[in-house]
């Protein structure tokens, strides 16, 4: 499994989203290296269909993907259990990986 962390340095919600995925990582037991992909230029987002800092990547695909999104250099923000957030929750990441 590849798992990549997409972000900007200008989005401070991308640390929230590398703390929540190694703790979700470490939930499942997966000794896993996450890529941490610096996106800076319009032409990286669409590349790489970045729909905001933070994305996660399992092996390629974005599991939180939404119909709609726009891509391009901005904060993400995510539908959890608990409402709007700057990240999915640890649960979510968990299920994501569990089912790449």
């Amino acid at each position: 499994m590849h798992v990549q962390l997409l972000y900007f340095d200008e989005c401070p919600n991308w640390q929230l989203a590398d703390a929540r995925l190694r703790e979700a990582l470490e939930t499942l037991a997966l000794h896993l290296e996450v890529e941490k992909v610096l996106v800076t230029t319009p032409e990286q987002a669409d590349l790489w269909n970045f729909r905001g800092s933070p994305t996660v990547l399992i092996d390629g695909r974005d599991p939180f993907a939404q119909p709609g999104e726009q891509v391009g250099l901005s904060c993400r923000l995510y539908r959890t259990p608990d409402g709007i957030a700057a990240s999915p929750t640890v649960n979510q990441l968990v299920e994501a990986l569990s089912h790449p």
